[in-house]
């Protein structure tokens, strides 16, 4: 206990910051990948896999590139300010996402959303570096990273209760967004910092020649490149994962499980009898983490962080990997539990890392730079989670290319929910037992291999990377 009275109020407060800023997006953002391809008939949009992907993907990368800018805005007008404004455009955000329902204005309002979470990112990551030192920076960092899974915990497990109405979902989050705009009261920027003055102009002028600066460094940008890699993979989590478990995973096992003994959870978790909502699954680590992330966090504090990166990013990509490859959703568990332990070792060390290196009085410009790979990784995770998951394991195309193949007459203007179970119908078969039928002939679960050869390729890069610097 006594590490945890060296952290600032400071540090507190902006990890409270953290905490319900990321209960308000995986609020929503765990469930959103299944809004946007869901069927009608269950209140989802039934966009493609492919426009899934490039929503989630453009969208969610543009998010993280933005900190480059916002990093330096905040470095010069001050992080207490840039906050207030993140949260006014956040919260406003989340309320007018759900009035629309057209590929183009949803694109277009959750980049309106991504700007106000690009505003947010860089001050409080900026915040934890500033109120570290090189002896707590380790446990520093954890705490945060577990802020982060407490708030990725909660928030789904409070609007999967209110799933059957999405707009309730994004209110909520909306609500939430609000009630940290009241805590940014407590907020004192760090080290006392006054925000400097000048004009927006020559705040861009500044920023870009700051830009220039760092790209100039070029084992740093190979780094931001191999971090790049593992995001990619990483991201599936939130892309592909609740998708290829509401499609394929029998979740009955655990339904059952909870049936008997908790069964609060299978009344309130559940879209139907034997089944439990694919994101409730998925939330499984954000609660490993929760529970494991200072017990990891002490163990390789004195690890230095590229040699955590690499056990980190090698047992996050077997994990992820094992999670696409069955239908068993007791394995599912157990690989998620896998990959959190990676995901625990080298996600956190390396924010920790990129503000060890930074200068002093440009901690949130580095820290900008920081969500570059989480950029890349996003827009090249909605690829993986788009157009190739789709040719490969989407059960919607297979579903239409095996009616194809067996001559069905499938009338047309049915939901996606509708057309499977018409399927199901004229063949004869249950919904689980087409669900089988087209696993073991299509092999959908193929898309692990995908998934694991990229992970592998960051690690092996990093490896070299540390041995070579």
């Amino acid at each position: 206990m006594k590490v945890f009275r060296k952290f600032s109020s400071v540090f507190w407060v902006a990890n409270t910051l953290e905490l319900f800023e990321r209960w308000a997006w995986y609020g929503f953002f765990m469930l959103f990948a299944n809004y946007l391809t869901g069927s009608s008939d269950a209140g989802g949009l039934e966009f493609t896999q492919a426009q899934k992907g490039l929503l989630m993907g453009v969208g969610t990368g543009i998010l993280y590139f933005l900190p480059v800018l916002t990093g330096a805005i905040a470095d010069r007008y001050g992080y207490k300010r840039v906050l207030v404004l993140a949260f006014i455009v956040y919260a406003s955000a989340f309320l007018l996402l759900p009035l629309f329902s057209s590929f183009a204005a949803v694109f277009l309002m959750y980049l309106y959303l991504a700007a106000g979470a690009a505003l947010f990112k860089p001050v409080i990551s900026a915040t934890v570096a500033k109120t570290t030192t090189p002896g707590t920076a380790s446990i520093g960092f954890g705490i945060y990273y577990m802020m982060v899974n407490v708030g990725a915990f909660f928030g789904p497990v409070v609007t999967l209760l209110f799933n059957d109405d999405y707009r309730v979902v994004f209110h909520i989050s909306a609500g939430v967004i609000l009630l940290n705009l009241l805590l940014v009261c407590f907020y004192k920027e760090p080290g006392g910092r006054r925000p400097a003055t000048g004009s927006l102009a020559a705040t861009f002028k500044e920023i870009f020649g700051s830009m220039f600066s760092i790209v100039k460094d070029r084992r740093f940008i190979l780094f931001l490149l191999i971090a790049a890699g593992f995001w990619t993979m990483y991201n599936q989590l939130f892309f592909t994962l609740p998708v290829f478990i509401s499609q394929w995973v029998d979740t009955g096992a655990l339904y059952d499980f909870f049936s008997c003994h908790i069964p609060f959870i299978s009344e309130h978790y559940s879209p139907a009898p034997g089944v439990l909502d694919a994101e409730f699954v998925t939330n499984f680590d954000a609660l490993y983490i929760i529970l494991l992330q200072v017990v990891v966090s002490t163990v390789v504090m004195r690890m230095k962080p590229l040699k955590s990166m690499i056990s980190g990013f090698l047992v996050c990509s077997i994990g992820m990997a094992l999670t696409l490859s069955s239908q068993n959703v007791l394995f599912t568990l157990v690989a998620m539990l896998v990959f959190a332990i990676g995901e625990m070792a080298g996600s956190p060390k390396i924010t920790e890392y990129i503000g060890a290196i930074a200068p002093a009085d440009k901690k949130a410009l580095y820290m900008g730079y920081s969500f570059i790979p989480i950029f890349l990784g996003n827009v090249f995770a909605g690829l993986i989670s788009g157009s190739v998951y789709q040719g490969m394991s989407d059960k919607v195309m297979i579903t239409r290319e095996y009616a194809r193949e067996q001559g069905l007459a499938i009338a047309d203007g049915l939901s996606q929910g509708e057309y499977f179970n018409e399927v199901a119908r004229q063949t004869g078969l249950s919904g689980r037992e087409l669900t089988d039928l087209l696993w073991n002939t299509y092999s959908p679960s193929s898309i692990w291999i995908v998934v694991l050869v990229i992970g592998l390729a960051a690690t092996l890069l990093l490896f070299l990377y540390d041995r070579y610097k």
